[in-house]
């Protein structure tokens, strides 16, 4: 299955790149493809995220008063998430299904040179850049670490996470400065329209909130 996304997206990148004549471009266009694609599942997501994290303090009330009692502590919680019609499980479903589509992508520009057989003449520059190469400058490396932080600030549900909040973006660093340029300007894109996609819908549900009043 994820061998026939690859090709397909493939297929896609070749098109944009006739279209835009420029490697990174197409990339950044086919970005923006796959979130309007998958929006609705994501938008799921995000709405599971966003119950779960205004469940927080209350979930939190239910575990210091039940610390001692594990099974208490499932059925109240359990309870609550039945109260609030809130299903913690909801919120996975839409990232695996999405989960094949990322691992396509990433092979499609994991082996940029693929292009070069079926496209004449291909251009893999990107502004000053070499999308089929490294990073030199360590700008797209940086800009993935930053963008990382933002994305999971944005959207942490759980506080307790901090710790994932730092070791993310070192990691994402770490592995952007040994990927190819165009790879990693999938991921820096990536993040930015999610956290895009993710004020949108808080601005949306606020709106929804203050008409109702």
């Amino acid at each position: 299955m994820i061998q026939g996304i690859t090709d397909f997206l493939h297929t896609i990148l070749r098109e944009f790149y006739h279209f835009s004549g420029n490697y990174g471009l197409a990339i950044i266009l086919l970005t923006v493809l796959i979130r309007l694609v998958t929006w609705p599942l994501t938008s799921k997501q995000l709405a599971s995220a966003k119950s779960m994290q205004e469940l927080q303090p209350e979930l939190k009330k239910i575990q210091e008063k039940y610390k001692g009692n594990k099974e208490k502590l499932n059925e109240e919680t359990m309870l609550l998430w039945k109260k609030n019609k809130v299903n913690p499980v909801s919120g996975c479903l839409p990232l695996i299904l999405q989960f094949p589509i990322l691992i396509a992508m990433f092979r499609v520009l994991e082996h940029p040179q693929r292009l070069y057989d079926t496209i004449a003449g291909f251009s893999p520059y990107f502004l000053m850049l070499d999308m089929t190469q490294q990073d030199p400058t360590y700008i797209l490396p940086i800009l993935s670490a930053v963008t990382t932080y933002w994305q999971q600030k944005v959207m942490m549900t759980d506080k307790s996470q901090q710790m994932l909040l730092v070791m993310m973006p070192i990691m994402i660093l770490f592995f952007s400065v040994s990927f190819q340029a165009g790879l990693v300007l999938y991921w820096v894109v990536n993040n930015l329209l999610s956290v895009g996609h993710h004020l949108f819908l808080n601005r949306v549900s606020a709106k929804g909130v203050a008409d109702k009043e």
